[in-house]
Order: structure tokens, then sequence, then C-alpha cells
């Protein structure tokens, strides 16, 4: 969205610009970036620490003559959460105080929300009267009688003991009608209770890929955490091959078929609402079956743009790429940088009832309600290319192709891209700048490169410090300057290292993004159709302000976010 575009005014708005709690400039672009975010005004001032939270709810109770309700008054057992479904309550930021006859009470932080009004009432068959809620209040509220079964998903993770692993409620995925055979001779309990245990180890210690390695004389299950592998248990040498019959059944593959890889999926339900997705691949090794499980947590896209790690301006360029009714945006980086949680937290943006949203992926990691997923499959015929046709026809206003691999398919999104529809993918480059070089070279004519090409994210994920027990580097001024520091930078610089404790993994815990944020510019596109190489694209980017991944590292680590060691893991040449 152009920040020139001057939005209307809300009554709300009005209010607190005439009470001075913000001023009329914050007040345009607050509006158009909770626009943007699909929240409130008062939700985006609130969360963003913007204005006061209960200043803005007094205001707006003198503006509409409506008291301040007190949400901390009700008992747990008087809030009727059962009336409504989560995903309304969520949505709108709204949630049911009490019922009197054939009335529901709703809380709310932003009285002007009519539409949560008139869902609700859709939904419920009730009248409905809103009560004025402070923001903080209102969203600790929902938090608290919402994410009760989030809890019980944590409890049950923590408080999972040895004779509870067997009855955990585990389904495969059928997504091919793999045949299966009887499973009784690979049934036992102890194996059962041992690949339940790691799938919840792994899911309690944040990992992402399960590995389970066969070798001549030694057996090793390894998880990667943070993007870093590492072993957790040798069960002994002979039971690998029931282990790898279990994990086939229970993913649904042929468990007599030990000589060609495999595909599945597995489903672990821990509570009415949360699911985790195992996408398992099988291939056959010198000493038997390694298998990969990939863990798919479907709330990873959900999380928001904020938990991204973006930088501001690099947010906003997102942003206003993403809500330009046509152009491509082309999200690059190695295997397992984070490429798709960064298109779908855009698509999960976009995704309003107003757009036809579809994508083609291989295979489709997470579902989506709202978007029509496709699981790309050469063996029938069904390839990126001919997935792409088919969305053409359909009158799409976002496509999301998993990833350019041919010609073929960059020709088609490229197209797409001209001729009125947003799309989203990725590549698997090292730079913003490589990406506008991997086209040309796939084929692609330079015109139709520069003039459909909008924005290009290339990303990185480094290892975040723990806080519990960084601690400042004591590094000299020269050395931080050869690393490619600013010297004018450094007094504020906040540089730390890892030291280790018993709450993090060799001192990080959990991951930060990292991102060169590239807008097309005209100077970049005539630079394109001229057939400047990446050197000469990489540079007229960083002239135009644009930080490589190598400077938005160093940010990060000046913000002691991570440390420099780590910066050079992930940004080394």
């Amino acid at each position: 969205m152009n920040a020139s575009i001057v939005m209307p005014l809300s009554g709300v708005a009005r209010r607190l610009i005439a009470d001075q709690i913000i001023e009329e400039a914050q007040a345009q672009e607050a509006l158009q970036l909770a626009s943007q975010q699909k929240l409130s005004l008062v939700s985006y001032l609130v969360q963003n620490n913007i204005a006061d939270g209960h200043k803005i709810a007094s205001a707006i109770a003198d503006e509409f003559g409506s008291p301040l309700f007190d949400i901390n008054a009700l008992s747990k057992e008087a809030i009727p959460v059962e009336l409504v479904d989560p995903k309304l309550i969520r949505q709108h930021h709204a949630i049911p105080l009490f019922k009197r006859g054939n009335r529901l009470f709703i809380g709310v932080s932003d009285p002007t929300n009519l539409k949560a009004q008139d869902e609700i009432k859709f939904h419920t068959g009730l009248s409905t009267e809103t009560i004025l809620v402070e923001e903080a209040a209102l969203t600790a509220a929902i938090a608290r009688y919402l994410d009760d079964d989030e809890a019980a998903f944590g409890n049950k993770l923590a408080n999972l003991d040895d004779a509870g692993l067997e009855d955990l409620d585990i389904e495969a995925v059928d997504e091919d009608s793999r045949h299966q055979e009887d499973a009784s001779d690979v049934d036992e309990t102890p194996i059962v209770r041992f690949v339940n245990k790691v799938l919840i180890d792994a899911i309690k210690g944040g990992a992402s890929d399960i590995h389970f390695e066969p070798y001549e004389k030694s057996y090793r299950v390894r998880f990667r955490t943070d993007g870093i592998l590492h072993e957790v248990t040798r069960p002994p040498n002979n039971l690998a091959p029931r282990l790898a019959a279990r994990l086939k059944v229970m993913s649904q593959m042929d468990i007599s078929e030990r000589r060609l890889p495999q595909d599945g999926r597995i489903k672990m339900k821990l509570s009415k609402t949360r699911a985790i997705d195992f996408r398992v691949n099988t291939l056959p090794t010198l000493y038997g079956e390694k298998i990969v499980l990939r863990i798919l947590d479907p709330t990873s896209a959900q999380m928001g743009i904020d938990a991204l790690g973006y930088e501001e301006d690099q947010k906003k360029l997102f942003l206003d790429a993403m809500h330009q009714p046509q152009g491509m945006i082309l999200v690059t980086g190695p295997t397992g940088s984070g490429k798709t949680v960064s298109l779908y937290t855009g698509l999960n943006i976009l995704n309003t009832t107003e757009r036809n949203i579809s994508s083609a992926e291989d295979p489709v990691e997470i579902n989506m309600e709202g978007i029509n997923q496709v699981h790309v499959s050469t063996k029938v015929g069904l390839t990126f290319a001919e997935a792409l046709r088919s969305f053409l026809r359909q009158d799409p206003d976002v496509i999301m192709v998993g990833e350019i691999r041919d010609l073929e398919t960059a020709e088609i999104a490229i197209k797409a891209a001209q001729t009125g529809h947003m799309v989203m993918s990725t590549l698997h480059t090292n730079s913003a700048a490589e990406t506008i070089t991997r086209l040309l070279n796939m084929g692609i004519p330079a015109f139709n490169v520069a003039t459909s090409v909008s924005l290009v994210i290339a990303q990185r994920l480094a290892r975040r410090l723990c806080d519990k027990c960084a601690e400042p580097a004591d590094l000299p001024t020269e050395t931080l300057i050869d690393e490619g520091f600013e010297e004018d930078d450094l007094a504020s610089a906040n540089i730390r290292r890892p030291v280790g404790c018993d709450k993090c993994n060799g001192g990080y815990k959990g991951r930060v993004g990292i991102y060169e944020v590239v807008r097309i510019t005209p100077q970049l596109q005539r630079i394109i159709m001229e057939g400047g190489n990446s050197l000469v694209l990489a540079e007229a980017a960083e002239q135009a302000g644009f930080n490589n991944l190598r400077k938005s590292g160093l940010r990060k680590a000046a913000m002691g976010q991570t440390s420099l060691e780590e910066i050079n893991r992930v940004t080394k040449d």
C-alpha cells in the first residue's frame, strides 16, 4: 500500500487525535498497517506500544457513551466461550461475556467492529450487543479462556510418562492410497513406546527433523534443533528393521518394499484443536533404511510477520509488495532457511474472503483453511506448470508456486504476474541478485523479468542467543570493523557471545531470520534489461539502500540477538 494514500479516519481515530493520545500522522500510518495486518486500530496501537491502552479505552468509552467493563470480574465458569467458534473469537478479537435470554453480550476493544457482531450473530442465531473492554485485558482473556486446550497440549507433553506412550492418538495421512501390510508383527509395545517417545521428545525439544540412521555396527537417532543436528540416542542395532517397519506402518507405507524410497505422513493428535504432522521419507542405504521425519507445526504459519525478524523497513517493503494487485515476490535461500514459513505468513495475511488463493506445492507442508492447496505429483502428470495452467482458468487473485524449477513453470508464473495476478514463489539461490540472473539463465527474456518481478527476499536462519546465559563479547574495535561493522555504530552495539546453560543448546535457543529484501526499482529494471550480471545488480541494490544479508546479519549481532560467530556461519561467501 502506498504510504501517500490517505485513509478515512474512523470515529475512534478522530477521538484519539482530539484527546492528543496520538497524532494524525500516526493515526494514518497505524490505520494502513493495521489494515494490512488484519488488526483493529486499537489492537495495533496497543500491541505496538504506540499509545497507552487504558487511555485509549477511556477515550472510546467517553466517545461512545459506553461504560468500561472489567472482564477480570467474571469467573471462568461464567464466560460462555462454548457458544462461539474459537476461530471467530480469534479472528474478530471478541469474546462472549454472558447471555441474557436471546441476547449474547460480547466483549470488544473497538465498538466499531460491526463485522464481529454480524458474524457472531449469524453463527449463534442470537442477538448480539457489544461491551467495551480494555484491549490488554481482552487479549489476556482470549488467551486465558481459549488456550486451555493449548495448555492441555503443553501439560500432556510435559507430564507424559512411559505408561501413556503407547496410547497416543497417532494416525497415518493417506495421501497416495499406498498399500499397508498387516502390522501385527511390528505392533510391539516396546517399539511403539520407543518411537512415540522419540516423537514427543522431538516436539518438546523444538526439533525440526528426526533422523533414524542404521549403520553396520550401530544405530543412531538425531534431532535437528535450531538448524544443527545432534545425537539423542543409540538404540540396539538389531532393532533397525523393526523401527523402520513401525515408522512405515505409522505413515502407511508398504512395509514389504525396502529397495525404493517412499514418502508418507503421520498426524499426532495431542488435543482437540492441536495436531502435529510429520512428513516421512525412507531411503534405502547400505545397512538398512534411513528414515527422516520433518516436523510440520501448523502454528508456524500463523505467528505473524512481526515474529519473523524483519527490520521495519524490510517489513514495509514485504507488506507493500503483497498488497499490490499484480507482480511476483520471490523468496530465496538454501534448504532449511525458512522460505516456506515466509510464504505461508504472507498467504495468511492475504487470506481473506475477497481473494481467491491457490497454491501448488511439493509436498503440501501445512494445511491452511481458505487456500486451495494442490499437491504436485509428477507420477500422475500433475506438475507445477500443469497446476499453474489450471489455476489461471479459475480466476485467481493470488498464486503460490512452491518452487520454480524449470523454464516452463517460470514462463507461466511470469505471464501470470504480468496479467493481473500476485504470484509468490521460491528459488534456491544465495542472494537477491543471483535470483534475477537465475531466471535469465533459465531462458526468461530480460524484459519479462524486469517488468514482472516486484520484490526478491533472500533469507537465512541464525541461532538466537539464550537470554539466560549470553554474555558481552570483548572484541577489539579493529576486529569488528574488519568484520563489516560501521565505526559510528559500535558505541551503541550490544555484541554478545554464547555461554551455555541448562535452558539452551550450547548458548543458543530458537532462531532469528536474517533478510535481504530488494524491491525492483526502475534503476534495477534498467540494469536487468541491459544484461547486468549479479555483481552489478548487487552493487546497485546496495546503493539504493537495500541491505545485503551480511549487513542485515551484523545488525542482528549488534542488537545482541545472535553472535558474530553465528553470522559468519550463515552468511559466509
